[in-house]
């Protein structure tokens, strides 16, 4: 007989069902041992008939739970192939939708390394506070250069070394002066890659929740 339901309700039946066929698993025993001239087994102290049925029927349970499990997820795979959501990014089938999610979200298969988009922030994150530290360190060190330079010149007796700085010091710091290289405006550019994530996994969790609570599948 078929039965109609939800994708959440499939969704959710299929989990309770990962925990009750490995409790039936572990809870069943398939052998045990008995006396040759006896007729009760050892450890179930049921009889040989008794024990028979006791172990088909646990077998046969099993069986059936574990057909039940992939009658469900054959169903929902197949249903996920053909349902579409929409997105500000673009159109998706509702299992591209949950590949790309997960990806996104650093799904164990891949230990965190095929989300690339925040392997890709931090990278150019870490690129970007070394070269700023660089920048500061060297351009300090600059200027404590040009003060040597002045006192140098002027004499260490000079009171007001800055009044009217000599040319040639503030041509050596004006060459010598560190700055960024920063071809892709790297702030910018980490803001909008940070935000067009955000954005499209929240619209990729919403909308997967919204067609699996939507979408019936029959088994």
């Amino acid at each position: 007989m078929e039965t109609k339901m939800l994708v959440t309700q499939a969704l959710d039946e299929r989990d309770l069902l990962v925990k009750k066929i490995n409790d039936k698993i572990n809870a069943a025993t398939f052998t045990d041992i008995v006396k040759h001239n006896e007729d009760t087994v050892y450890e179930r102290r049921l009889t040989r008939e008794e024990y028979k049925k006791e172990v088909e029927s646990a077998y046969q349970q099993i069986c059936d739970l574990i057909t039940r499990y992939n009658m469900l997820e054959v169903a929902i795979v197949q249903s996920n192939a053909t349902t579409f959501i929409e997105t500000s990014y673009g159109k998706f089938s509702v299992a591209g939708a949950i590949s790309l999610r997960n990806r996104m979200r650093g799904d164990a298969k891949f230990d965190g390394k095929a989300d690339f988009e925040t392997n890709l922030f931090y990278r150019m994150k870490s690129n970007y506070d070394a070269c700023i530290n660089a920048i500061e360190r060297k351009n300090q060190a600059l200027a404590q250069t040009a003060e040597d330079m002045r006192l140098s010149i002027l004499g260490r007796d000079v009171k007001v070394k800055d009044d009217k700085p000599l040319e040639v010091v503030e041509t050596y710091i004006k060459e010598n002066t560190m700055e960024l290289a920063d071809p892709l405006d790297i702030v910018v550019k980490m803001a909008s890659l940070q935000e067009k994530k955000d954005k499209l996994l929240s619209e990729l969790e919403t909308q997967i929740k919204v067609s699996n609570a939507t979408t019936f599948i029959t088994i």
